[in-house]
């Protein structure tokens, strides 16, 4: 079901919408770009989209259907899923005796045709329609959401308010009312329904953290997605108190505890993974608020290349793992993926022959083989603890979570010198700013130069979508970018690692810009690192042990071809992985 150009062309010069000497102008400029002529017409705003929808639809004798307007049955609406409509720009509408009728842009798509009919298990009818159609038609997903909602809302409002300026402890001593109330209500099948309704959609939605924020009149919840926060739905500020105690229930929390933050955790087995859940939970002015980190135990099957890491320094962190004792380190912020960088190689380097064990504040992934303790400060189990506890193990190769303090730190690096490879991470802003925050923890320069092999900058970018924009770089943006970097030593990156020939110029070299598609709204999908690799050499030991700041140990890594966080990133918006205003946005963070 394919519509070929000369029957556009010959429907539009029949149907009068666009006059002879503008088509002429667009078959022009449709040969020069190679579009197609009616994405170019409606470029140029001589056409709509719903137009150019219904002219396809008269060549392929394809019914057109507008869903302006249209009231979609919710039951009949999630016969597809979200992402798949999403992805594809199709909505189931209608369900009939004759079969499911769905509103496509795309006729040609026919395999998306072939999984609906397997899943529904009945006729599906193709109909056609435009992109602002698709995009209405969309947002019956976030209103049936909503609509599933409104029943349970409405009947738990009178309960749960009166709870609300309620008692939490009884100065007597006598029986906690509220606490025994919140249990019922953490059990009712209505709360249970919102709390398993947001935790469900946050996981379709590829959400890393939900975000339910009590405020004076309403209950906010905040979905972050590729690292950026998006609002997903406003409650009634009376479900605040039944969603709080029911999530506090999930994660083994103390219900009558609203003074103080609590931790916790839960899992649930998806259809197709397990999913663990990270609870914290914080007193604030109206209520707690309570962020659930959104933890897909897929660990198994990364690759140190799937995340990012390419050239000079994948080979040096392949270095850093073949020694048997010595510190890997990697450093960001929270949420860059230095836990799934650390766990990635420790899947690697998990093989018969060693063992394996870790200290970890929490346990993000489960893995086979290796011995996963969970600290708990409350009883005295601190990553030093731990690590004591850890040496006495038999251990090869030890992972702790992170070193957050003196004692940790100090630790580590004792294990590392007395012949275990030692793996941690370590929040500072670039891998050459580690050295420093270690000689600030107290660990002492010639310990250093003796134990750290190998250092991790990293960062999360949003990868563009297959969709995405080509252009070039203009003048006023190479000079910007020129007082950022050296732009010729970049050059000289991207021309050794094969990416553009070696007569290209940034002149000749195309870039990439995001476009709302068919895969995303906003042109980016999903997220990958762009890293910094610094090998402690010789030259480099010998500044640490000259008291040698961070941006002195950058210059000296850089002069022994380390790419930095920033040229890495410029080395994947030159592949079209990501783009230039991305690269500059993480970076400045």
């Amino acid at each position: 079901m394919h519509t070929d150009e000369e029957s556009v062309i010959d429907l539009i010069k029949k149907s009068g919408l666009v006059n002879p000497v503008d088509l002429e102008n667009a078959q022009k400029q449709a040969k020069e770009k190679s579009q197609s002529i009616g994405d170019v017409l409606v470029s140029l705003g001589k056409i709509t989209n719903k137009d150019l929808a219904r002219i396809k639809s008269q060549i392929l004798g394809i019914n057109y259907v507008d869903l302006k307007g249209v009231a979609i049955d919710p039951d009949v609406l999630m016969l597809v899923p979200e992402p798949i409509a999403r992805i594809n720009n199709i909505i189931a509408y209608k369900k009939t005796s004759k079969g499911l009728e769905v509103a496509m842009t795309d006729s040609d798509n026919l395999a998306v045709i072939d999984f609906i009919k397997k899943k529904v298990g009945i006729k599906v009818i193709p109909r056609l329609t435009d992109d602002e159609s698709i995009k209405e038609a969309l947002l019956f997903y976030k209103k049936s959401l909503q609509a599933d909602l409104a029943d349970i809302i409405k009947k738990e409002g009178a309960n749960v308010k009166p709870m609300l300026d309620g008692n939490i402890v009884d100065e007597d001593g006598g029986e906690n009312k509220s606490d025994k109330d919140l249990k019922e209500l953490a059990s009712d099948v209505p709360i249970v329904k919102i709390v398993d309704t947001l935790i469900s959609h946050g996981i379709i939605s590829g959400a890393s953290d939900i975000h339910i924020e009590p405020g004076e009149t309403s209950l906010i919840i905040r979905y972050r997605i590729d690292g950026i926060l998006h609002d997903a739905m406003v409650l009634p500020r009376d479900t605040s108190p039944g969603v709080a105690a029911r999530i506090k229930v999930l994660s083994n929390l103390k219900l009558d505890e609203k003074r103080l933050p609590q931790d916790g955790r839960f899992k649930i087995v998806d259809d197709s993974q397990r999913v663990s859940f990270r609870v914290s939970t914080l007193p604030t002015y109206f209520g707690e608020k309570i962020v659930i980190r959104i933890l897909r135990e897929n660990s198994k099957g990364f690759s140190l290349e799937g995340l990012g890491f390419h050239g000079e320094a994948l080979e040096r962190i392949h270095n850093g793992m073949k020694k048997r004792d010595g510190m890997l380190l990697a450093t960001g912020p929270t949420g860059s993926g230095k836990t799934t960088t650390l766990y990635t190689m420790l899947d690697i380097l998990n093989t018969t022959d060693v063992n394996i064990s870790t200290i970890e504040d929490p346990i993000e992934y489960q893995m086979n083989r290796i011995n996963q303790t969970q600290t708990k400060s409350e009883i005295g189990l601190t990553f030093a603890n731990g690590l004591r506890t850890l040496l006495r193990q038999d251990p090869d190769i030890i992972m702790v979570g992170e070193i957050r303090d003196t004692e940790t730190a100090q630790l580590a690096v004792n294990a590392s010198l007395t012949g275990h490879l030692v793996l941690s991470t370590i929040h500072t802003n670039s891998a050459a700013g580690a050295i420093p925050r270690m000689i600030d923890m107290g660990v002492e320069p010639f310990l250093i130069v003796s134990t750290v092999r190998t250092i991790i900058g990293q960062r999360l970018i949003r990868k563009l979508t297959s969709d995405k924009e080509e252009y070039f770089l203009s003048k006023s943006e190479l000079e910007s970018l020129e007082k950022i970097t050296d732009l010729d030593r970049m050059l000289k990156f991207i021309i050794d690692e094969k990416i553009v020939k070696p007569d290209a110029t940034w002149k000749t070299i195309p870039f990439y810009k995001p476009k709302a598609g068919k895969e995303s709204a906003n042109g980016y999908v999903g997220r990958i690192g762009m890293h910094e690799v610094l090998s402690v050499t010789s030259s480099i030991k010998e500044l640490i042990l000259k008291g040698a700041g961070a941006d002195e140990i950058e210059k000296q890594a850089k002069k022994e071809g380390m790419m930095t966080m920033l040229e890495d990133g410029l080395f994947m918006a030159v592949q079209g992985i990501t783009s230039t205003e991305e690269v500059l946005r993480v970076v400045s963070e």
